[in-house]
């Protein structure tokens, strides 16, 4: 089992890399069907004509994969407790591509109003196989204190 992570364990400039994900095109078109249905996420030959030039995960499949990534990988105590950011796509998803998370930790603000808590902001990059990155999120996320022994 992965140790929990408190806000006391974190420091500036810490940095994570996540297990990986392979996209196929099957699971690109399965979550278009059900939440994206654009022509591109979802036929070969419509993406080709597209400003994409070829089939491309929607961006908030590759936001969906990076979450799951997020939660395997940062087991910070409490969970992953989002409070708003910023995300870019700068490049697609494609089939074939294999998926990990960089995280690096930007900030740490303990909570004046309650010390069982602080929040972290972080600069989280989701690379494909080649490091290039296919998402990159600036994220606060609630970090909970460690418990008085």
């Amino acid at each position: 089992m992965i140790a929990r992570l408190y806000l006391e364990d974190l420091h500036l400039g810490q940095t994570f890399t996540t297990g990986s994900v392979t996209v196929t095109t099957e699971a690109i078109k399965a979550f278009a069907r059900d939440y994206d249905p654009q022509p591109f996420h979802l036929d070969e030959e419509a993406a080709r004509d597209s400003l994409f030039g070829g089939l491309a995960a929607s961006g908030w499949h590759t936001a969906a994969l990076s979450m799951r990534l997020l939660v395997d990988g940062l087991p910070f105590a409490g969970g992953l407790i989002g409070v708003g950011g910023e995300t870019t796509w700068p490049r697609p998803t494609r089939p074939g591509d294999t998926l990990t998370v960089h995280i690096e930790v930007l900030a740490i603000t303990p909570s004046k109003s309650r010390p069982d808590r602080g929040m972290v902001r972080t600069r989280n990059e989701t690379r494909n196989q080649h490091g290039e990155p296919v998402q990159i999120s600036n994220l606060g996320i609630v970090a909970w204190s460690r418990p008085a022994a």
